[in-house]
């Protein structure tokens, strides 16, 4: 693989700096600079300006509204955006829902979801995680029964990122106890308007409310709201979850956030020298550099496969490992370099119109360390993620 940009692709990287030096809100820009807790507007606000230049769903065919971007050009989007302090897109409808709904979907299904998440009518949440059923997913209890052109929900999802906002969920559940674990689930979408729904939040470590507990009492879903066929869900969900670990890797924020730790880290200390010159420091910057060039060439060989039409498979585990780690290691680098400035401060102290304590780079090192502890642990943590690599690449397994 040629790992240097082509002259189109360089043009296409100016293409898309100019793009986000004029279309970036600065007021947004700076909350992600900040460390600060987006609004639903902010997101909002942010996928119809991709939207409106097609830029928002880079890995969906034409024929559904995407721009089909090849691998670099996609890795490109992605780094330029975390350079110029771009929120992430919510990935729930575009990332994850849409590549199951344009495989296994029915017609009827993708003509009416895939616009609506396109456009932003729909915002969707994810319900898998359940109390008892994280890493182990295919024990989860929640339960739908048919009952004549409906099915009747009744359990509770955990961990559900950004439900409070949702107005749709995509929810596995289980309509046949009596077989295999893997074998009796089914996937539902579900509109969390519908009576016997609520919705609890969870405060994370770092104060903010991003997380929720979803229950479902007695909750009718119509059976079209089926996707694919009934007890056939646990294959949709491995093909979701491929597409989920690859973007946890998240190369263009480590590349980012690397860079921040290196300028936090040659800023003189106050009577004393930059901390670069440790060389217990620089080493570990050093290393870190050097895994994130290498997971960078991987995730373009990824990203490339699936362009090609194809799901990522071992490679994805891989990537989720590594890149989950790598997050984690600049998270902790930072953390040192912006030394007591780094310290929990309340979150009164360092958002809206008060002035950061220390440099306005540090107020939020501590909250992102905490909040991205998950990193390791969501989308299938990293343990199972190990075991699914020593299975597949050792034991011959597909």
């Amino acid at each position: 693989m040629d790992l240097n940009y082509s002259d189109e692709e360089l043009a296409f990287r100016d293409e898309v700096r100019a793009f986000l030096e004029e279309k970036l809100p600065a007021g947004i820009a700076d909350k992600v600079r900040r460390g600060e807790e987006l609004t639903k507007d902010d997101m909002e606000r942010w996928h119809a300006i991709l939207n409106a230049r097609g830029w928002l769903a880079p890995n969906w065919p034409r024929e559904y509204g995407g721009c089909e971007w090849n691998a670099v050009e996609k890795h490109i989007f992605d780094v330029e955006s975390a350079y110029a302090n771009a929120p992430r897109v919510v990935p729930f409808g575009l990332s994850m829902l849409a590549p199951v709904l344009m495989k296994f979907g029915s017609q009827a299904q993708k003509d009416h979801y895939l616009p609506r998440i396109l456009n932003g009518d729909d915002w969707w949440c994810q319900g898998y995680s359940e109390p008892g059923a994280g890493s182990d997913l295919a024990s989860l209890k929640t339960r739908a029964v048919r009952e004549g052109d409906h099915y009747v929900v009744n359990g509770q999802k955990t961990w559900t990122t950004l439900g409070q906002y949702a107005d749709w969920i995509f929810c596995l559940v289980r309509t046949d106890p009596d077989v295999k674990q893997q074998e009796g689930i089914s996937f539902l979408l579900i509109d969390m308007k519908t009576p016997g729904i609520e919705v609890r939040p969870i405060i994370l470590l770092d104060g903010v409310h991003e997380v929720n507990e979803v229950f479902f009492d007695n909750v009718r879903v119509p059976v079209e709201n089926l996707v694919g066929e009934e007890n056939k869900g646990w294959t949709y969900a491995k093909y979701l979850l491929t597409h989920e670990r690859t973007n946890i890797a998240g190369v263009g924020a480590s590349q980012a956030g690397l860079d921040t730790v290196r300028r936090m880290a040659r800023a003189e200390m106050q009577g004393g020298r930059p901390l670069i010159e440790n060389p217990h420091f620089a080493a570990r910057l050093a290393r870190a550099e050097i895994d994130l060039k290498a997971m960078a060439t991987t995730n373009l060989r990824v990203i490339a496969q699936t362009a090609k039409g194809g799901a990522p498979g071992l490679e994805a585990s891989m990537l989720k490992v590594k890149g989950t780690i790598l997050r984690q290691e600049i998270n902790d680098l930072a953390r040192r370099a912006a030394g007591p400035y780094a310290m929990p401060f309340p979150s009164e102290a360092v958002e809206g119109d008060n002035d950061p304590i220390g440099p306005d780079y540090a107020a939020r090192t501590a909250p992102q360390y905490f909040n991205n502890r998950k990193l390791s642990i969501f989308g299938g943590s990293n343990e199972i993620q190990r075991g699914i690599i020593a299975k597949v690449s050792l034991g011959g397994a597909k």
